[in-house]
């Protein structure tokens, strides 16, 4: 089973990568950017799995690059204390 096909496992999945992301000295900047690169990714390359998944690729497919910015920047904040960590 795919981390995408259930969204308390995506956030943890999330999660992780953050904080490992966090404990090799990344930047707070160069997290944001990936997050932002992966949120492309997901939007253009993979089929949602879920609801949530769903609402958040059709905000993706309307906003702007600003705005796609804030929405990456929102699931950081909203995996930032989930995880196995």
């Amino acid at each position: 089973m795919s981390v995408l096909d259930n969204w308390k496992q995506w956030e943890d999945f999330l999660a992780d990568r953050l904080h490992q992301a966090q404990d090799k000295g990344m930047s707070e900047g160069a997290i944001s950017n990936l997050a932002v690169q992966i949120g492309d990714y997901l939007a253009n390359q993979v089929e949602p799995k879920n609801e949530q998944e769903k609402i958040l690729a059709d905000l993706w497919s309307v906003a702007d690059k600003d705005e796609q910015q804030a929405i990456a920047n929102m699931m950081l904040k909203l995996v930032q204390n989930n995880g196995t960590k």
